[in-house]
């Protein structure tokens, strides 16, 4: 029983871990596409402005889950912080490949 319950303590705590690790490299990976993006030309400053703009509120509102819960993530913050990050991902693709001339 004692096993069990260590197993599964472990286990969620394992999974928090990754859960934060992968929001981690998401903000990573984000400012890499936004920095190759306007060292290719396939971003404009003004665009890549807006976008750092956007992370940077991400991560404010972030900051701020962070605070309300004792520095953990709910899974519903997690949840949003994903969806807000996919759509941010998305505007990113699209300015990369729109048809302005830099």
């Amino acid at each position: 029983m004692k096993f069990a319950a260590f197993a599964l303590v472990s286990a969620l705590t394992l999974t928090a871990a990754s859960q934060a690790q992968e929001i981690q490299q998401r903000k990573y990976n984000q400012q890499a596409r936004i920095a190759n993006g306007v060292r290719s030309g396939e971003l404009t400053h003004h665009e890549a402005a807006r976008a750092e703009r956007q992370e940077h509120a991400i991560n404010r509102e972030e900051r701020n889950m962070r605070a309300v819960n004792g520095g953990h993530l709910t899974a519903g913050d997690r949840a949003v912080l994903n969806h807000q990050q996919n759509v941010e991902s998305r505007r990113i693709y699209n300015q990369k490949h729109d048809a302005q001339v830099r």
